[in-house]
């Protein structure tokens, strides 16, 4: 199969150079990789000289959107499989896209997505939060999971994601106004048709964020939004539920580990996640001046 790699990029910086290195060692390297780059001046030209054969489209800021900007990344290819990675994911070994395209091997698969792994020195919150939401485990999901999984049925995430170009194709592409989310919307729609979604737990990338807990808000916020809009399967099926779940076994986790001390922050980074998710569930009921302090996407709310 064909399979080319699309990587949004906005003022790429040192765990970009780490990937491009990583790429270009792969077993299995893209036929293609794609960079779509949000403004020109933040490219440095060194990163040329790091990959081979690759290929940068510069966008406007202003034309940057969730969903908008990796469709036409994926309208450039011609793959049997469009891979997508975010400009702050590094492959962890060289096994990365080999791994990521193996699911494929079944027909129903129409979308497959990678592991995060994250440092526990750099922040150990994370890295078990990480393992929490990615196990070590592989799985196929599909529409028949959802009385059990719920909203987990069709998480996917675009950090280090591949999807059958011609499913994808079929069912629209990404949506072109997304404030965020547009990985798991496009999943929801491929459960929807009756097809299956792989967690390739051995496709893996380091990849965390050191949000603080008013980022933690707004960025939830922005889920919840971007999951009203959509409707569908989201207003089905159940989604809290999922981060109490995460939540108690973080906290008895830290507890066995002695890292007490790490759990006023976590308790404080867990409620302004619930506050930004209750608030994005419920955001046409806000005034717009409340919703444009909220949001992390104020470009998403213009006409």
């Amino acid at each position: 199969m064909k399979a080319d790699l699309i990587i949004p990029t906005y003022k790429p910086g040192d765990k970009f150079r780490r990937s491009l290195r990583r790429l270009a060692q792969q077993t299995r390297k893209p036929d293609r990789l794609i960079i779509i780059n949000t403004e020109e001046e933040f490219f440095p030209e060194d990163l040329f000289s790091l990959y081979d054969g690759i290929e940068v489209h510069h966008i406007k800021k202003k034309d940057f959107d969730h969903g908008k900007t990796r469709d036409y990344g994926a309208s450039l290819s011609d793959a049997d499989i469009i891979m997508f990675m975010t400009d702050d994911a590094i492959p962890k070994d060289r096994s990365l896209i080999e791994n990521l395209l193996k699911p494929f091997e079944n027909p129903d698969v129409s979308a497959a997505y990678g592991r995060q792994i994250a440092d526990p020195e750099k922040n150990y919150i994370e890295y078990y939060t990480r393992i929490f939401n990615y196990p070590k485990e592989s799985r196929i999901k599909t529409k028949d999971d959802l009385p059990v999984l719920g909203i987990k049925t069709f998480f996917c995430s675009n950090v280090c994601s591949a999807y059958r170009k011609k499913d994808y194709d079929a069912l629209g592409g990404f949506l072109h106004k997304t404030i965020f989310n547009e990985d798991m919307i496009m999943a929801s729609k491929m459960i929807e048709a009756g097809k299956a979604i792989a967690y390739a737990a051995d496709a893996v990338v380091w990849h965390w964020h050191d949000y603080t807990a008013m980022e933690q808000l707004h960025r939830n916020f922005d889920l919840a939004v971007s999951q009203t809009d959509y409707g569908g399967l989201f207003l089905e099926v159940k989604s809290e539920s999922e981060g109490v779940k995460m939540v108690l076994s973080t906290l008895s986790h830290l507890i066995s580990k002695g890292k007490i001390h790490l759990i006023p922050k976590y308790i404080l980074d867990s409620g302004c996640k619930l506050i930004g998710y209750k608030l994005g569930r419920n955001y046409r009921r806000l005034p717009r001046r409340l919703v444009m302090k909220i949001t992390m996407n104020p470009t998403y709310w213009e006409a």
